[in-house]
């Protein structure tokens, strides 16, 4: 039977200072043991308030929290606060003494190593200078990765992370995915990044109109119960529903390992997306680039760059050409940003030329926030640059492109002088594409995004005519929207890499710069991390009787769906009957466990048939 650390019931929590705006609203849910949790859900709608009550950092309006006795938790919130006058040891090592304590625990080590706390390589007194290190005077990112680092190197129970992948590059993410896997603890987490959430988590909780609803498994699996639950209730509106179902294309286009779910959800996803066009006709929209651009882009030719005395770029050829769709990767400090700047002119070069076409009209997106007319209003500060914007076959007015990136119709009328850090982030992109360039740089584009503005985002960019430079540490977002990747290793070229970012991890960590960044590869600490509920490797016969197992389990779970869906139409069809609604209710409840029970057995099985 599994232990419960934690559980909520009934807890309800209110924007503060605003008590008609409900957060939690007669919220019950818990936390087993080693269970991994991502929380998905809008900007604002309660996801760091549901993590504040986990903690107890925030105390409940009504409701009460229970936990464990003795329950070991630490927890990451958004804002990193540090004592005026501490150093990077006084923070991340505060619970150990003399160094041996520290230096002799393996999972202190990696924690160290992986985030970049101490030198790889260094000891001694290189380590005790990182150590010694002011967080006064550190960085943002830096404080984001010392904070992360002291909340996994104690021994604990339960881990709360608030946003932990911002401030970390792909390999950073990669790292942390497979630190969270292996140590086998029990985690919630909020974050934007998908490909995190699909490898960590075994479970995802959805944040809505002061509701959280719970989904088996990580993102993959909740886009498709979400798109199943949309379809049997048959509630969302029509634009929702594309946008999901070609969301749903997507995925069952990506790696196989997105797709092991039971077959009649498959099955169910299928007949959604049976007319969904590809998410990107490669072809119609080269041919509408090259009509708008020509044959010449952007072209650095022989070009050298030197930044703070080392080389980015030594002596490089790269031609970007119409309808070129690019990711770019690298560690952080690698340069990245300084290479998008000497791509539009912003950077001289050292040496060498750079060529731009005659017809190139190029928009950039900064990382940093741009001067927004706080005077006006959403809606008004986008038409001001244009009421209407083509996006290759489909024009959109102005209202359209908002709600898609997140601005719902009431919102868009709202002061732009009121906006949040992530609203003033996601006009600014909504202004960019209203001035239909031909030739568009995002630089971190997915900072502050939820997961709903970054799927309608990627929407956009698929039918997006133009050429594409993406600098981003998503790498869900990156495979989807980019034809090819780019790396700046450090030794003065851009790198090709056929095989993405899959490929890009694979060289670092062949090079011995960092961990492999798969959900597959072992962290320094272990010897053989692997996800919640793997299995040893069994016998031939073994997986004989489990393959029986998942078949007969995976029948049942057809004619439990299939019982589901006679009960919704029979309560339909009961709406003037209380007595028999309340019976028809109490059924269709059992039924639901019991859909749920023999799920978990099946995925179990099918573990066990796959050896």
């Amino acid at each position: 039977m599994p232990e419960n650390l934690l559980n909520l019931e009934n807890v309800t929590a209110h924007v503060p200072g605003d008590a008609s705006r409900v957060l939690l609203d007669a919220v019950s849910l818990g936390v087993e043991r080693g269970e991994r949790i991502g929380v998905v859900g809008l900007n604002g709608g309660g996801k760091t308030t549901l993590l504040d009550v986990i903690t107890g950092e925030r105390p409940t309006e009504g409701g009460r929290v229970s936990r464990l006795g003795g329950l070991r938790m630490a927890h990451l919130a958004q804002r990193d606060r540090f004592p005026a006058g501490s150093t990077v040891r006084d923070i991340v090592l505060q619970h150990y003494g003399a160094d041996h304590e520290w230096a002799s625990d393996p999972r202190v080590r990696d924690v160290l190593d992986g985030l970049g706390i101490t030198p790889r390589s260094g000891a001694g007194a290189s380590v005790d200078t990182a150590l010694e290190r002011p967080t006064d005077g550190l960085s943002g990112g830096e404080k984001r990765r010392v904070a992360l680092a002291a909340a996994l190197v104690g021994e604990l129970d339960l881990v709360v992370l608030d946003e932990p992948t911002n401030h970390l590059d792909v390999e950073g993410i990669g790292w942390l995915a497979n630190h969270l896997i292996a140590r086998r603890i029990a985690l919630v987490v909020v974050t934007h990044d998908r490909w995190f959430l699909d490898t960590v988590c075994t479970r995802t909780w959805e944040v809505a109109n002061g509701q959280v609803e719970s989904y088996l498994g990580g993102y993959a699996d909740w886009v498709y119960a979400r798109a199943e639950r949309t379809r049997q209730a048959d509630a969302a509106e029509q634009r929702r529903r594309n946008l999901a179902r070609k969301e749903l294309a997507w995925l069952r286009r990506g790696p196989p390992a997105r797709t092991s779910k039971p077959r009649y959800r498959i099955e169910a996803a299928e007949a959604l997306i049976a007319d969904v066009p590809a998410a990107r006709n490669t072809v119609e929209l080269m041919q509408f680039a090259t009509n708008r651009l020509g044959r010449t882009v952007l072209e650095l030719e022989d070009a050298t760059v030197e930044i703070a005395g080392r080389t980015l770029l030594d002596r490089v050829t790269w031609r970007l050409g119409p309808g070129d769709r690019v990711g770019i990767v690298g560690i952080n400090g690698s340069g990245k940003t300084t290479l998008l700047r000497a791509l539009t002119g912003e950077r001289e070069l050292d040496s060498g030329r750079r060529v731009q076409g005659s017809t190139v009209k190029l928009a950039q997106l900064t990382q940093e926030l741009i001067d927004l007319p706080a005077e006006m209003r959403v809606l008004e500060a986008t038409e001001a640059v244009a009421k209407y914007v083509r996006l290759g076959k489909q024009e959109m007015t102005a209202s359209q492109v908002l709600e898609q990136l997140g601005f719902p119709a009431a919102r868009q009328w709202t002061p732009v002088g009121r906006l949040s850090g992530g609203e003033r982030r996601r006009l600014q992109l909504t202004r960019l594409l209203m001035d239909e360039p031909n030739v568009l740089l995002l630089d971190e584009p997915t900072n502050d995004l939820d997961v709903d503005t970054l799927a309608g985002l990627e929407d956009l960019l698929d039918g997006w005519p133009g050429t594409l430079v993406v600098v981003s540490h998503d790498r869900y977002l990156t495979e989807r929207v980019c034809d090819q990747v780019l790396a700046l290793f450090g030794d003065g070229n851009l790198t090709h890499l056929p095989g993405g970012i899959g490929d890009y991890l694979q060289r670092r960590a062949a090079a011995g710069r960092g961990p492999a960044g798969q959900a597959s590869a072992a962290p320094a600490s272990a010897s053989a991390p692997a996800r919640a509920g793997d299995a040893p490797k069994v016998d031939a016969a073994a997986q004989r009787t489990a393959r029986k197992d998942a078949q007969r389990l995976e029948r049942r779970m057809e004619q439990l769906t299939k019982r589901e869906e006679r009960l919704h139409g029979q309560l339909a069809e009961a709406a003037t009957d209380p007595d028999r609604l309340m019976e028809l209710d109490r059924e269709l409840k059992a039924v639901v466990a019991e859909r749920e029970t023999v799920e978990i057995e099946w995925l179990a099985a099918a573990e066990r048939a796959e050896g």
